[in-house]
């Protein structure tokens, strides 16, 4: 395999990129840069895949699961091999010297054309996401597909640039005045942790799941990916590929294995004590998340939770496009996102617009419309909500209307293709920051469709519940609105204090729940929603230690 001819430049590139943060991405986003058939050969390629038994030729098969069934109504009836742990873990670990001795460089240049290969099959990958999520199809072509590759090429970047950062031979000489100098030889070695464990979640599993994989393989890891059991076929598709270019490349292709379970076996918990687990990676609930720091005690454990994202809206010099901007926001991929802003703060004598003043209620009853404006259109809706997840986030959705008073009514959406579907537009929910009662409800995650105007106030109220609510419960975005440098100042402060990453004044084509890979952090690692942030360099320096072997000279 010509690795180095191939993707020495784009891994030169995307060290380039992370330094600079520019915009950069060797992955296309438009569905037709994959060929005048990519689309058709990618739908072919996916139903291929259905109702059948997926081999991956890995150690320790012990019988077959599946189950999945598209929250778009078909069911996939693909079987996934089920592993026997006490067989296949051995034969992880088997081939991790010769993937150590590789060295940075090659680990790299192989995780490289994984990500090729991946992209090469991004419209079947996007019809696998979209099945398994309930992602539309063009965010499940673009997230699923492009913005996971990116972020797993990035992984890939950060853990080189960490691992050559020592170099891998040193001559020692220490100066003894009139005497001999004392001389030694130094060889450093990048020594990996052991297996590592990637969970995977229901939403976003290529996206949430690339950076741990690429991190970990990257740094001379083995990886067990146990995928979410509702979105295992894009993992799955993954690990395949992984598995073929390790071996044709030279290497052990256990390095990368699947661990489907069963219904109801909760493997997951079985793996993460398991003493062969050394790295752990976790995107889901917060209730397993701590789980994890707390008892996997062996483990790395690096996890992405829930938390409380929050608007603090001051004052705008263009209503309209902020108005446009947080509908959009709170109605992408159905408020699936850990990303989507849950709690407006608003104060009750309202705000200063460039369209004059506006009152709490305004501002409310003018965001509910700029919604029901957006997806007013079903056909343009579909596009934009996806479908519900699982039924949870409906019951969420349902339960939320009994809150408090309903500024904007969650109503159904028919999906003429997918009849089976569940699509629901928003609710917002007016609440009052005053009252514990409805303290209650804003202060805790409502993942799914659901918003709520919270009444404050004054702004600096609304700074003093930021606070609160990034401290105690944690946020992945933080968001505000303001033409008051004085206030932009007060918000900067709450976020660099504690850790939360800030969008300022966005009315135009970026949205807070949107994140570019090479640019922008994905969480911070600093506060309760998070304790790493995709990616920076302690995503991944943990997951190798450097051994160092002293020689006399």
């Amino acid at each position: 395999m010509q690795l180095t001819e191939t993707h020495r430049p784009t891994l030169d590139r995307a060290l380039e990129a992370i330094r600079t943060r520019a915009y950069w991405s060797p992955h296309p986003e438009h569905p037709k840069a994959y060929g005048e058939t990519g689309a058709a050969d990618g739908l072919a390629a996916y139903q291929a895949l259905l109702g059948s038994r997926f081999e991956l030729d890995q150690p320790g098969t012990d019988g077959w699961t599946g189950g999945e069934v598209s929250p778009y109504g078909p069911e996939l009836g693909i079987e996934y091999p089920h592993p026997d742990l006490d067989v296949l873990l051995p034969a992880m670990r088997a081939g991790t010297a010769t993937w150590r001795d590789a060295g940075p460089e090659t680990r790299a240049l192989v995780c490289l054309e994984i990500l090729s290969r991946i992209s090469a099959r991004t419209h079947e990958f996007a019809h696998a996401v979209m099945h398994t999520s309930g992602q539309a199809f063009m965010m499940a072509l673009q997230a699923g597909g492009p913005h996971a590759q990116d972020r797993g090429l990035e992984a890939v970047a950060y853990a080189y640039e960490e691992q050559t950062r020592t170099p891998q031979t040193a001559d020692w000489s220490k100066p003894q005045g009139k005497r001999d100098p004392l001389e030694l030889r130094k060889v450093f070695t990048a020594a990996p942790r052991g297996i590592a464990l990637l969970i995977g979640c229901n939403t976003f599993p290529t996206w949430n799941g690339y950076p741990g994989l690429f991190a970990s393989l990257a740094t001379g890891n083995p990886v067990l990916v146990k995928p979410h059991p509702r979105a295992v076929l894009p993992l799955a598709m993954t690990v395949r590929i992984a598995r073929e270019v390790l071996g044709e490349a030279g290497f052990d292709p256990n390095l990368v294995a699947l661990a489907a379970e069963r219904p109801g076996e909760g493997i997951a918990k079985t793996l993460a004590l398991r003493p062969e687990i050394k790295i752990i990676d976790y995107t889901g609930s917060t209730e397993f998340g701590n789980w994890l720091e707390e008892n996997a005690r062996q483990a790395q454990v690096y996890t992405e939770k829930a938390g409380v994202n929050t608007v603090v809206i001051d004052s705008t010099d263009d209503y309209k496009g902020m108005l446009s901007n947080l509908a959009f926001s709170l109605s992408l991929y159905s408020g699936q996102m850990c990303t989507t802003p849950q709690n407006l703060l608003i104060p009750r004598d309202g705000i200063t617009t460039d369209a004059g003043p506006k009152s709490y209620d305004e501002v409310v009853a003018d965001l509910a419309a700029s919604v029901s404006g957006l997806l007013g259109d079903d056909g343009r809706a579909n596009a934009l909500l996806g479908a519900l997840v699982n039924p949870d986030v409906k019951a969420r959705l349902e339960a939320a209307a009994g809150l408090g008073e309903v500024a904007l009514a969650s109503r159904e959406v028919a999906n003429p293709e997918f009849p089976g579907a569940v699509v629901r537009t928003p609710v917002i929910v007016k609440l009052d920051g005053a009252k514990p009662d409805d303290e209650a409800s804003f202060m805790s995650e409502c993942f799914g469709p659901v918003s709520f105007a919270v009444a404050v106030d004054s702004t600096s109220d609304a700074l003093e519940l930021l606070r609160r609510t990034v401290r105690d419960k944690g946020a992945m975005t933080v968001g505000a609105y303001t033409t008051s440098a004085e206030t932009e100042r007060a918000v900067e402060e709450v976020c660099l204090e504690e850790s939360a990453q800030l969008s300022l004044n966005l009315t135009g084509g970026v949205y807070v729940n949107q994140t570019a890979a090479f640019s922008d952090f994905h969480g911070s690692g600093g506060n309760p929603a998070a304790n790493a942030a995709l990616c920076d360099g302690a995503f991944v320096s943990n997951r190798f230690r450097m051994v160092e072997v002293r020689r006399q000279a």
